[in-house]
């Protein structure tokens, strides 16, 4: 420990191996292929399948609300929800109390597709090999290092 400072103090690893974020980033790489794989019948890609999500928890949300929910900014967010909408997945459309924002909501084809989506939550735990106990850890480690590294942006 660090007396001054009261953290931790270590040796960061040079090797490509020893890095967290090489870990993080190539897991990422693989569960983004796991869900390519398990979105492919939906016609969704992750990102798209990520707002779908946030929309079937409660629908009718501003894009800067869904911005902030899924960590994205209206520039990466933008594309998606025109990719959505010409979908017929989702509309746009302008907040009529203040018209700078763009209210997001579900179609009737938005809305079934959920019912098509139950079985990808299961089919990615499958692929992973891990307990429902190992991930539920995993997630709040994750969780905790997202806030963390939030913290020092």
């Amino acid at each position: 420990m660090n007396s001054a400072t009261s953290q931790p103090t270590m040796t960061a690893p040079h090797d490509l191996d020893g890095q967290l974020c090489f870990a993080l980033y190539s897991a990422n790489l693989a569960m983004n292929k796991v869900y390519r794989r398990v979105l492919s019948d939906l016609q969704l890609t992750y990102p798209q399948y990520l707002v779908m999500l946030v929309l079937w928890e409660q629908d009718g949300l501003t894009v800067s609300t869904l911005g902030k929910r899924l960590y994205l900014d209206s520039a990466t967010l933008t594309p998606l929800l025109k990719r959505l909408q010409a979908s017929g997945l989702v509309a746009r459309t302008r907040a009529q109390t203040d018209e700078r924002q763009v209210m997001v909501t579900l179609t009737p084809a938005g809305r079934a597709l959920r019912a098509r989506a139950r079985p990808v939550p299961e089919g990615v735990f499958c692929a992973t090999g891990c307990s429902l106990d190992q991930l539920q850890v995993l997630k709040a480690q994750l969780e905790a290092l997202r806030t963390n590294l939030i913290e020092h942006i």
